[in-house]
């Protein structure tokens, strides 16, 4: 008669059901932290940008490790935190005005079909376009300023986070390599991707935004744009985007001094646009290039695109993290198939005829 305490999974069950209990609370888990996942994410790619500074003053210098965290917690606000919120509230602010004055800008228009002879559009197509790009763009920026409680738990999560990746640094990389599903090779592949994506579109693509904003600033200034320093902000942002870039402000600049009658200042623009601002982001790559990552241009335009749809202002780094570590992925499994290939093709062949 069989024991009714005796268990009625075999091993195989129990291990598969295991397995599945895992993914669902680990899926109960992302679902309950979904509105808060920025803030992990921010301070896993912090940790990675600041990790060489936390190293040598600590592993080389000797300092305090928790003094070193604190201070770096404190660059980290005063440098990213406070500036990143400042611009956030100033651009939802005016950007959702775009819809509501639309007046100014057909006047734009209608300057321009006078002085072309074409008719670009109708008012009303004019009107709901605005609409939908005052929308379209608020929805892409993130949804940090329009709630300040929602920012400080964020902002915390995130500086609680960091604190503790790096005043208990070697246990968390002891238990990322412990509990990854990969072979150490793989670790070793996924950490320089993350390396290179955080030195091309954190370091390197935040230096070569700022410059490229502040240039455009100075340039509409110069050139008599109303609001340079609100475009200039602007600017920053969009010069994430490969290729297009900061085109899309001092394009459209150029643009409304044409409309105007300002020919001569739409043709400076235009010119100090092509020759200065937009060759900026190449020069700097090239003094750069030691310390950047080697992306492609093409995974970091269609990673901004994705990351920014999934993560908002974060997707900047996470799209094109995504698609290296998917790219990475692939490379590995390719790998291993040549290699699963290569010992099934030795085990055909079997030992080979002896030799006298």
């Amino acid at each position: 008669m069989p024991d009714d305490t005796e268990n009625i999974f075999t091993p195989y069950q129990r291990h598969v059901l295991l397995i599945v209990v895992l993914v669902v609370l680990g899926g109960l888990v992302l679902f309950g932290l979904g509105s808060y996942i920025s803030a992990f994410l921010g301070a896993g790619i912090l940790y990675v940008a600041l990790r060489p500074w936390f190293t040598a003053l600590v592993h080389r210098r000797g300092w305090n490790r928790q003094l070193v965290a604190a201070l770096l917690l404190l660059f980290t606000v005063v440098a990213l935190v406070i500036p990143f919120y400042a611009l956030t509230s100033m651009l939802l602010e005016r950007l959702r005005d775009v819809g509501q004055y639309p007046n100014q800008i057909l006047a734009v228009v209608h300057r321009l079909e006078q002085r072309t002879g074409y008719t670009i559009t109708s008012e009303q197509n004019v009107r709901a376009l605005l609409g939908q790009v005052a929308s379209r763009i608020s929805s892409w920026l993130p949804t940090l300023a329009g709630s300040i409680l929602h920012f400080v738990v964020v902002v915390g999560l995130l500086l609680f986070t960091l604190y503790f990746l790096f005043v208990q640094e070697e246990a968390f990389l002891r238990n990322l390599r412990r509990y990854l599903p990969f072979r150490a090779d793989t670790v070793h592949k996924l950490q320089e991707a993350l390396q290179n994506n955080v030195q091309a579109n954190v370091l390197g693509q935040v230096l070569i935004a700022v410059v490229q904003g502040t240039l455009t600033g100075l340039m509409l200034r110069i050139f008599g744009v109303p609001d340079p320093i609100f475009w200039g902000a602007v600017s920053i942002f969009v010069a994430f985007i490969p290729v297009l870039g900061t085109p899309l402000v001092w394009g459209p600049a150029a643009v409304y001094q044409f409309a105007q009658g300002a020919t001569g200042q739409g043709v400076g623009i235009l010119l100090v646009g092509f020759i200065v601002v937009m060759n900026v982001d190449n020069l700097l790559r090239i003094l750069l290039a030691s310390r950047m990552g080697n992306i492609h241009p093409l995974v970091t335009l269609v990673g901004v695109t994705l990351g920014i749809g999934l993560f908002g202002i974060l997707g900047l780094v996470i799209g094109p993290l995504l698609l290296s570590y998917l790219g990475v992925l692939l490379e590995v499994f390719a790998q291993e198939n040549r290699q699963a290939q290569a010992a099934k093709a030795r085990v055909r062949s079997g030992p080979g005829p002896d030799v006298a």
